[in-house]
């Protein structure tokens, strides 16, 4: 058995490459722990930056302050899967880093995360490398319409994700995509018709031991998650088959930390796989009140090598609704009077400097007895709350 790479009675730093949310949540979680935390981001006064002296804010591109970043920590991990695996091998040299770089090899690129998945006996939807124009025009005649492209990396909350439904619309996603300043691979994937959205949360330490959290429902708008129910109203048998799903992704990337695996539920209750996100994720965010341990305590037991917590929920239902910004401008909400009003919900704000549209600034979560409360409850916060 190996031994835990955390003693309590001594002094130790967790790295995080990346500044926003995930990292703050982290961070607060790894404080509340004892730990010290060092931050890595292409900015200063990240939301987790702002939290610890051990801020490098000329980000993972400068290698001073990788360097620095590197000497200051004890064991490394990430809040996103931007960081090229190279970087991650570098870092691998000297530290221990979770996620690592051979299992962001498998995770990072999404025509890497299919074939991965296909290989490991996962239900994925029909998809292909896209290599040319002639390619979608290709997939659409054989697969039919609609169907989706995306970047195979830096895709997230919609970014790099479009529905092709017709013909006709191919040269204006072309274009899109690959003939603007940055271009990035592409792929190309059949349209899952679905009923629900479901994501499961799984933590894994470096022993193999897994902490598989209960499936949720996601709801998205444009692309973006606005709500998550939890548990998902579903069958149980389902959400049974949802967790196992989850946890053979898992061990399909030998991932050590959190990771969130997301899925559609189809017309005739087939569970099929839709990507894997190797860090805590949005549809995790309900665990901090309402789990016994949050994915934010169980990813920092996780890459630790402790035993893991809980995933069991301590309350029947709850219920989380994104802040997204509604314009261009301040980070500071004009007001959240009326919302910290509402009983039974929690305020998350993560102190980004700037708004826009659309971009997550935080987050309210509702415990309750049943998940159409909680939901009543949480949106009732979210019309008081004023940008």
């Amino acid at each position: 058995m190996l031994p835990s790479i955390y003693n309590p009675s001594e002094p130790f730093t967790l790295g995080i490459l990346g500044g926003g949310q995930l990292a703050k949540m982290t961070a607060h979680e790894a404080f509340r722990m004892g730990l010290r935390v060092a931050i890595i981001e292409h900015a200063s006064e990240s939301p987790a930056g702002l939290m610890t002296k051990l801020d490098f804010s000329r980000g993972w591109s400068d290698a001073a302050d990788v360097e620095a970043f590197r000497k200051a920590s004890d064991v490394i991990t990430l809040e996103n899967e931007f960081i090229e695996p190279d970087l991650l091998e570098q870092l691998e040299e000297h530290r221990l880093v979770f996620p690592t770089s051979a299992t962001m090899r498998l995770v990072r690129d999404k025509l890497q995360q299919k074939i991965t998945m296909s290989d490991a006996g996962v239900a994925v939807p029909v998809f292909a490398a896209i290599e040319t124009k002639d390619d979608l025009f290709a997939f659409g005649a054989t697969h039919g319409y609609p169907f989706v492209a995306k970047t195979r990396t830096h895709g997230y909350d919609g970014y790099g994700n479009a529905t092709i439904k017709r013909d006709t619309e191919i040269d204006m996603v072309w274009r899109r995509f690959m003939e603007g300043e940055v271009q990035r691979p592409l792929m190309a994937e059949a349209f899952v018709t679905f009923t629900k959205e479901l994501s499961v949360m799984v933590a894994r330490n470096r022993r193999g031991e897994t902490a598989v959290y209960p499936c949720v429902q996601t709801i998205q708008q444009g692309h973006i998650c606005v709500t998550v129910l939890a548990p998902a109203p579903i069958e149980e048998h389902l959400q049974q088959q949802a967790q196992a799903i989850a946890e053979q992704c898992v061990a399909a990337v030998n991932g050590v930390g959190v990771f969130g695996v997301e899925m559609f539920l189809t017309l005739d209750d087939s569970i099929v796989f839709n990507e894997i996100a190797p860090r805590p994720h949005n549809s995790g965010h309900y665990t901090i009140e309402a789990c016994h341990t949050s994915q934010y305590e169980n990813h920092i037991r996780a890459v630790t090598n402790l035993p893991l917590g809980s995933a069991a929920m301590r309350v029947p239902a709850a219920a989380m609704i994104n802040l997204l910004g509604e314009r261009s401008g301040s980070g500071v909400p004009d007001s959240v009077i009326d919302a910290l009003r509402v009983p039974g919900v929690a305020l998350h704000l993560y102190g980004k400097k700037e708004s826009r549209k659309g971009r997550k600034m935080g987050h309210l979560t509702a415990t309750a007895a049943s998940v159409d409360e909680a939901f009543a409850l949480a949106s009732r916060a979210l019309d008081g709350f004023v940008w």
